[in-house]
């Protein structure tokens, strides 16, 4: 059966993920040795910025996720982009410890307000596009997965053109603005407007009851050592690129490798692992085989195959993901009241942040130690999550989870939306 063509808007949310994706892309790659190779930080500063921008980002999405069901999407949009701006164009500039921070701060905050706002949207859209023509929403949601994997596709390709041609960091950052300039644009334009929503004090003991949940809690520190593990394409490969090459020429075709794997084995392995692995299996298994990525690193020859160990690298830590990241979230509605899905599934991505905050100062000090020792304690990191998963209940198979087979999350917002019109 055909899918029915999506709305207007529904592209607009689906263009606007490429756009944001491809900007993001163009810069942050590059970020860990423009800290260290251009304004000359330590390993362990660098950690530590890389880890504030992702707090800064993960760490803040459940108010994003509250601004947005307070005052509508449009202005938590426009605002994130605005702030998007603002950040990009200051980290362009910024050369000292203190205005990278505040730049990276800026940076990442914004996506917290943009991120939740549209991909709350575009849930809410595709289940009314779900209604009103029959077609699942699953299909409306890995298009909008599939354009976001595309823009970070282009992003690095982008960076990586722009340091060819000797334009350097300043020039990706400046590149960056000019696409969230047009996406601001194009969504001040066409976005609608939406009455803001009386609150009230309905569930003011959501946040102790999710927090009070052991085994929620649990999976949280298990997701947490994924994303710590996940942030190392970001610190730890840059560097092993450095090595191998001399350069960082080869580094956007890396993050062009992770993002076509997604892009071309994230429904199908989802669908396989969804009949065959029960959800904690799934989140155990991408665990181990994320560990698998960093230990493999040493492994792999040096010399004319210098790129092996980095690929080796990418193409586990990316099937790892593949596999935890739907099982993980698919526990979420296991572990806690329904009534507070949509809190628990923004609080694991404020832990994990905050886990990351701490995780990248430590790994980034890892840098300057030999290399045995290095990937060895980067590897024990998932290998520990993978011990705390398997205390976490087996969770329901995948009959429930419609959504989780495609590869999309689409338990939470169904859920976040509650049947809201604009």
């Amino acid at each position: 059966m055909t899918a029915a063509p999506t709305t207007p808007y529904l592209r607009l949310l689906t263009t606007t993920q490429f756009a944001f994706n491809t900007g993001f892309y163009a810069v942050l790659p590059y970020l860990a040795t423009h800290l260290g190779t251009g304004l000359g930080m330590t390993g362990w500063l660098v950690g530590l910025v890389l880890g504030l921008r992702t707090f800064s980002q993960q760490g803040l999405f459940v108010i994003g996720g509250a601004l947005t069901d307070r005052y509508g999407p449009r202005p938590v949009v426009l605002a994130g982009c605005a702030l998007r701006i603002a950040g990009f164009g200051w980290l362009a500039f910024a050369g000292s410890t203190a205005t990278v921070i505040g730049a990276v701060l800026l940076t990442g905050f914004a996506a917290a307000l943009f991120s939740p706002a549209v991909e709350s949207e575009t849930a809410r859209e595709a289940v009314r596009h779900e209604k009103r023509t029959g077609t699942p929403r699953a299909h409306v949601l890995a298009r909008f997965s599939a354009a976001g994997q595309a823009g970070a596709f282009l992003g690095p390709l982008l960076g990586s053109l722009l340091l060819l041609l000797d334009a350097g960091f300043r020039a990706a950052c400046l590149a960056g603005v000019l696409v969230f300039a047009a996406v601001l644009a194009g969504h001040a334009r066409l976005m609608p407007h939406r009455a803001p929503v009386t609150r009230t004090a309905a569930h003011r003991g959501a946040v102790r009851q999710v927090f009070t949940s052991r085994p929620f809690l649990l999976l949280c520190l298990a997701y947490s050592s994924y994303l710590v593990a996940y942030n190392q394409l970001y610190l730890s490969l840059p560097a092993e690129v450095q090595r191998a090459t001399g350069s960082q020429a080869a580094l956007g075709w890396f993050f062009a490798l992770s993002s076509l794997l997604v892009v071309c084995a994230q429904l199908p392995l989802t669908r396989w692992s969804a009949h065959r692995l029960a959800p904690r299996t799934a989140l155990v298994a991408g665990l181990v085989t994320v560990a698998a990525g960093f230990a493999a690193v040493p492994l792999t020859p040096a010399g004319p195959a210098g790129l092996l160990p980095p690929a080796a690298l990418v193409v586990l830590l990316t099937l790892g993901q593949m596999l935890l990241v739907p099982a993980a979230r698919g526990l979420v509605p296991d572990l806690v009241d329904d009534r507070h899905l949509g809190l628990a599934t923004g609080a694991l991505s404020s832990v994990s942040g905050l886990a990351v905050l701490g995780g990248s100062a430590a790994t980034g000090a890892l840098l300057d130690a030999p290399a045995p020792v290095r990937w060895a304690a980067l590897a024990a990191v998932p290998l520990t999550g993978a011990a705390l998963a398997l205390t976490l209940p087996m969770g329901a198979d995948g009959k429930r989870r419609r959504g989780s087979r495609s590869g999309v999350d689409v338990e939470a917002p169904p859920t976040r939306s509650g049947g809201r019109t604009p």
